[in-house]
């Protein structure tokens, strides 16, 4: 009895000691400094990281409109032979899905029932349609109403959706995004693209619509005409609304990470680019080329040999691997393929460079183009000049030493006037080079246009079976590996998982 009692004394002290342990443990074990929660405009400004780094553009799209090229293979194989590189057609994929829809889902999910954030809401679903425009136009159909959503309905396996019933939801999206923000509810100052600025975002949302509407000119004018006309009323008024990313040494912009790292004497601006702009005496080349003028190799890339004089660049030729652009180098007088001209790794491509998505100047353009159509009301050729205007003025955001003096626009706009007669050609080669370094534009509308008239890549072994230009990217090898079955219903519908597998709008 004395034992059974003594046990029970330890037992009843054990509990007390562990009671009063217990006293105030869960006050001590809160971390009072780190957050419990993130702001959505944070999150939000997290999706610039992924709509930054374009993945896989420097090895495709920039090189299918022949902006800029490199001899070389293996990890940069691409463009530059017409050849299917999975580990780089699946960048776009990787960095959009994972980045860039995956946290506007997520902003979108947390301000559901919030009505106070209904603006930051708006803005979301504003960048969520640019990266799903993206997205579709790179590859096709793609996972669109269950796309990007792992992280908030572990929705692991999308179903693919068609391009042809993606493109009207985002219209959708977008009209109603713009019709949505109010000066009611909270200043979203803190999102990164324009500090709260609705009036910004309204421009930006309908300078999308234009674009959405145009890429349907083909496959369906009469609904194009009316999303282009309905929109143009709203759009961006100067290079103030441009939507651009910008940089700093270390969120980096990715093309000039790049090129000012591994492969900084690897890429090379194409003959095409260079002869049109030299051509027509453009200022632009200035502003944007440098040649390392007798470099025999990378490391006589020095700044005491550097020109950026319009008259000495030299493009790289399309079609050649590091061996056979060597003979191509020597007969155009040329120390080596390390002679030819690049885009200036301190100016347009410096790491801090900035990288525009959507832009005043495209979006006159595409107005200049709609105008010859009929569509919306003003002159193309008013149109026209404000765009290639525009685009000068606008090279000096990249650098002040890219800066075009007005004289030289005046000049060139004078010796270069619009021609109604060659006007859909003119407006969109121009357009072509108010993309530069917006690789998924540039080539979104050169499918959709036409032009540039570029001459096909000669290279002897390529990838493409009946097109002479890689009309899509093809799918990531995971998506094939895992989600196995939405895939292939998607490739049994769309055609061939291959490069040249038109996009629905890519009509002929």
């Amino acid at each position: 009895m004395k034992n059974l009692i003594i046990n029970y004394s330890v037992i009843l002290l054990m509990l007390l000691f562990t009671a009063s342990c217990d006293k105030g443990f869960d006050e001590l074990n809160t971390n009072e400094v780190d957050p419990t929660s993130i702001d959505p405009a944070f999150i939000l400004n997290n999706a610039s990281l992924g709509l930054s780094h374009p993945g896989g553009s420097l090895v495709y799209d920039i090189g299918i409109v022949q902006y800029i090229v490199s001899p070389n293979s293996g990890v940069l194989t691409g463009a530059n032979f017409n050849q299917d590189n999975r580990n780089s057609t699946e960048g776009m994929w990787v960095d959009y899905y994972r980045t860039v829809i995956k946290h506007t889902r997520d902003v979108i999910a947390r301000t559901e029932d919030l009505p106070e954030r209904n603006n930051l809401r708006q803005m979301a679903r504003i960048v969520q349609a640019y990266a799903f425009m993206v997205l579709t136009d790179a590859y096709g159909d793609i996972p669109y109403l269950e796309g990007g959503k792992g992280f908030t309905d572990q929705l692991v396996l999308p179903k693919y959706d068609t391009q042809q019933s993606i493109y009207p939801d985002l219209i959708k999206e977008l009209r109603e995004a713009v019709s949505s923000l109010t000066a009611g509810g909270k200043s979203e100052t803190s999102e990164v693209f324009y500090g709260g600025d609705l009036e910004k975002w309204k421009r930006l949302g309908n300078s999308l619509l234009v674009r959405a509407g145009m890429r349907l000119s083909k496959v369906d004018p009469a609904q194009a005409q009316q999303i282009v006309s309905a929109a143009a009323a709203g759009i961006m008024q100067s290079n103030a609304d441009n939507w651009v990313i910008k940089h700093d040494n270390n969120y980096r912009n990715g093309y000039g990470a790049t090129l000012n790292g591994t492969e900084a004497n690897n890429y090379y601006l194409v003959s095409s680019f260079v002869d049109f702009l030299k051509n027509s005496n453009d200022p632009r080349l200035s502003a944007i080329a440098l040649r390392y003028v007798g470099a025999k190799s990378g490391p006589e890339q020095k700044v005491d040999i550097a020109s950026r004089e319009a008259s000495v660049q030299v493009g790289m030729p399309m079609g050649h691997d590091n061996n056979s652009i060597q003979g191509v180098a020597s007969n155009l007088g040329l120390a080596s393929f390390y002679d030819f001209s690049q885009a200036d790794r301190s100016r347009v491509c410096k790491v801090d460079a900035p990288l525009f998505l959507v832009t005043y100047a495209q979006t006159q353009l595409l107005l200049a183009e709609a105008a010859m159509r009929g569509w919306v009301s003003g002159a193309a050729d008013t149109y026209y000049m404000n765009g290639v205007r525009a685009h000068m003025e606008q090279m000096a955001d990249f650098d002040a030493r890219s800066e075009i003096a007005a004289e030289d626009v005046d000049a060139y706009l004078a010796a270069n006037p619009f021609d109604g007669g060659n006007g859909m050609q003119q407006i969109n080669d121009q357009y072509w080079v108010a993309s530069f370094l917006n690789g998924p534009e540039a080539w979104a509308n050169f499918r959709r246009s036409g032009y540039p008239q570029l001459a096909p890549n000669p290279f002897p072994s390529q990838d493409l079976s009946g097109e002479q230009f890689i009309r899509r990217m093809t799918y990531p090898s995971a998506e094939l590996g895992v989600n196995t079955a939405n895939v292939n219903e998607a490739i049994a519908r769309q055609g061939p998982d291959i490069l040249d597998t038109r996009v629905w709008w890519d009509k002929k």
